[in-house]
């Protein structure tokens, strides 16, 4: 049961306001009126920053009048996303309309972006990840190999493990994060330890964030960049180049973030307890489970073999997903199929490839570009370790402000790629490195959907300070792995800056 409204995170992102009966203003357990004007104070900010942004657009007399209405609809939405609690798909979408009647951006990209094969991947790969759950093959997967843990330093060790491959199967981090939730349950009804059971609250969505680089479709965030990237460099990194990049960065990611966890939060004598994991009877694959297991498989496989047999991951992903809720044949039913789509994720995506395209046709992004490099004279430097380091540390931060996933890779991804190219830089190693540091998101519970989760959980679990604790070291962590990974790995696969 979720906690009340009183006191739960998640009522920031309510946007109805509580209105007390008679009767329950009564009640001693009822929540508080609101303070009356509290909208005031919270739209303070959000106008202040607007109306500067607005003012900032008009300054620059060699802009044309269509590059100043995207930067100032990219601002808007850049500001509303990070200083309220209103939906990023609804801020994404308000804004592109915005745009659009304004006359920054012509009608048909607004209807080219939802006809964009990022869109129909999403789709496709949702259903996909509802089949996973409804059948209970995460669950299965994963209660498989924790019952085979004797003490809680396995069970950590064990966890990591399970949870790593999950990325391909599950393209949400909470989706996978409400898959890991029961198991989460079950292993801290039978620790019956606070700092064990807070350690644990705090691994599970740290490596569902941190392994979402292993694949490809781990996140929308993905799509969206690689989409970017195909428009403004003319590339795209297939599924297969996307994991021989990623998995293995993601694999260390995650055992050095369950290392970390463990010498953070538990003591030796914790670690070697002895912790008896509640087992479930498990019984043979279902008919249903099997055919999951076989379209997975098969998906996979063509995704991996995209360059011999010419069919796109998105073309694969719907023809799975048709399999999938196929009468007589599939697991779900197309209705169940089409409940498990996000569908404001896929809003969101298709309005925010509108705004990011209109910088790029515009001129916009160019234009920031330059002016980056006025002031910071980056552009006269050729130092490969610098150019590193600022890429990293950029991408790393922006979580802080700008809390949607998916919201940092549309605002910041264009900017990114215009930089490389002014540098001269490899476009794919720009975009895949920025989008390394862009899934770390672990310094505040609101940066992601999976931490607020396992935040909003009854009973004991991780309060916001001990995730601060954690990511003042893991971001660190993350830099030197993200170093490392350039100079021992990334530059002998491709990926040289």
């Amino acid at each position: 049961m979720a906690k009340s409204s009183q006191t739960s995170i998640w009522a920031r992102f309510d946007t109805q306001q509580y209105v007390a009966s008679p009767k329950a203003s009564r009640s001693p357990t009822a929540p508080p009126r609101p303070r009356r004007f509290r909208w005031v104070v919270d739209a303070t900010l959000p106008l202040a920053l607007t109306f500067t942004a607005g003012i900032a657009v008009l300054l620059p007399t060699s802009l044309p009048t269509n590059a100043r209405l995207a930067l100032f609809a990219f601002a808007l939405a850049a500001i509303l996303w990070s200083t309220t609690s209103i939906s990023a798909d609804y801020v994404a979408l308000a804004t592109m309309m915005l745009l659009v009647l304004a006359g920054g951006s012509p009608q048909e990209q607004l209807f080219d972006a939802l006809a964009s094969d990022v869109i129909w991947l999403m789709i496709g790969a949702f259903v996909l990840g509802g089949a996973v759950q409804k059948t209970g093959l995460a669950a299965r997967l994963t209660q498989m190999v924790v019952a085979r843990a004797q003490t809680v330093r396995s069970v950590f060790w064990l966890l990591t493990t399970v949870l790593i491959p999950l990325s391909f199967l599950i393209p949400s981090t909470s989706g996978r994060a409400a898959v890991a939730i029961p198991i989460f349950r079950s292993i801290a009804e039978a620790a019956e330890d606070r700092r064990i059971i807070r350690a644990l609250a705090l691994l599970m969505p740290t490596v569902i964030l941190v392994s979402t680089i292993v694949a490809l479709v781990g996140a929308g965030s993905h799509l969206i960049a690689n989409d970017l990237l195909n428009q403004i460099a003319k590339e795209r990194i297939s599924f297969t180049q996307w994991a021989i990049y990623g998995l293995p960065f993601g694999i260390a990611a995650s055992y050095a973030s369950c290392w970390v966890i463990m010498r953070l939060f538990l003591d030796k004598g914790r670690l070697d307890r002895k912790l008896q994991v509640p087992q479930f009877k498990q019984k043979p694959l279902s008919r249903a489970e099997w055919t999951t297991v076989i379209v997975v498989g098969l998906m996979i496989a063509l995704w991996l073999t995209e360059s011999w047999h010419k069919l796109e991951i998105a073309t694969v992903s719907v023809a799975g997903a048709l399999v999938l809720t196929l009468p007589g044949i599939g697991v779900l039913k197309w209705k169940e199929g089409l409940k498990s789509v996000s569908w404001n994720l896929i809003i969101f995506v298709g309005a925010a490839l509108v705004l990011g395209r209109s910088l790029i046709d515009s001129g916009a992004a160019q234009w920031i570009i330059e002016q980056i490099f006025a002031i910071s004279s980056i552009a006269n430097t050729d130092s490969q370790p610098l150019i590193l380091l600022l890429l990293a540390l950029i991408s790393l931060t922006s979580h802080i402000y700008m809390t949607s996933h998916t919201a940092r890779a549309a605002a910041l991804v264009p900017a990114l790629l215009y930089l490389g190219s002014s540098l001269q830089l490899n476009p794919v190693a720009v975009l895949f490195i920025s989008t390394v540091g862009m899934d770390y998101c672990l310094t505040f519970p609101v940066s992601s959907k999976a931490l607020l989760m396992f935040q909003e959980l009854e009973g004991e679990t991780y309060k916001p300070a001990d995730l601060l604790r954690l990511s003042s070291v893991l971001l660190l962590v993350h830099l030197g792995l993200m170093v490392i990974f350039y100079y021992g790995y990334w530059r002998w696969v491709g990926l040289e800056l």
